[in-house]
């Protein structure tokens, strides 16, 4: 990557001037060129940083206005930054894939959330989902797993997880799952209700999470439309009362 590459190049040119200029021993020779190569990387870092920052802003005002082919367009093109540092380009990658997943675009978005952030857990349970409907339950548990392991106090990833279990058929562990979740930090009211609800033989209900839920694509949004029209009806008999 160009950003370490700078600093080590900064790192040895401090070296040979110092030894050039003074009788200090190599050692320390050594360690004040090690101050050099780690202010460099890390104002080199930092720049990167903030390009890709302003960069996602960007990908985020996109989004919001619904212009999701630009976005997808804009992170292709700031592909370019992972050459400068580490883990931009799977960043990226995971991005574009969160993007067309919930434009439905399940197998383009397959192949960029393969290569994406590990720690991006979104990207990691729609990696998971995939495998799921691949039919590869081990590929999805490992993805799952990098998806709570990034996000221990999050509820939705824990719930996600349990969920697809469930619906592999495996209840015993979604059931381990949620008790896990508990014990990391993650119980909510959801996630509780959930685990009782698994306990008791019946299915999760996962519309608490609103759009946050809808965006996996595991139940059709058109239920939530449906709850909230029949919401909508009710207190509309409520002020003809």
């Amino acid at each position: 990557m160009i950003n370490l590459g700078i600093s080590m190049l900064a790192y040895a040119l401090l070296f040979l001037v110092l030894q050039w200029v003074t009788n200090l021993a190599p050692l320390y020779l050594a360690l004040i060129s090690l101050l050099a190569f780690g202010g460099a990387f890390f104002l080199l870092s930092r720049r990167t940083s903030a390009r890709l920052a302003a960069i996602m802003e960007e990908v985020q005002r996109d989004m919001q206005a619904g212009r999701t082919e630009m976005a997808v367009k804009t992170l292709q093109a700031a592909r370019a930054l992972g050459k400068w540092q580490f883990l931009v380009t799977s960043q990226i990658e995971a991005q574009i894939g969160c993007i067309l997943y919930i434009k439905r675009e399940f197998n383009q978005a397959f192949e960029y959330l393969r290569k994406g952030f590990s720690r991006h857990w979104v990207a990691m349970a729609m990696l998971a989902i995939c495998y799921m409907k691949r039919n590869k339950p081990e590929q999805m548990k490992t993805a799952f797993e990098k998806a709570v392991a990034s996000t221990k106090n999050e509820s939705l990833p824990w719930s996600l997880y349990a969920y697809c279990l469930d619906k592999l058929g495996e209840r015993a562990k979604a059931i381990a799952i949620l008790e896990k979740a508990i014990k990391k930090g993650a119980a909510d009211d959801t996630l509780l209700a959930n685990l009782e609800a698994l306990q008791e033989g019946r299915k999760m209900k996962m519309k608490a999470y609103g759009e946050f839920w809808y965006q996996f694509h595991l139940e059709k949004q058109g239920a939530l439309i449906r709850q909230q029209t029949k919401a909508m009806q009710g207190r509309r008999k409520i002020v003809r009362r």
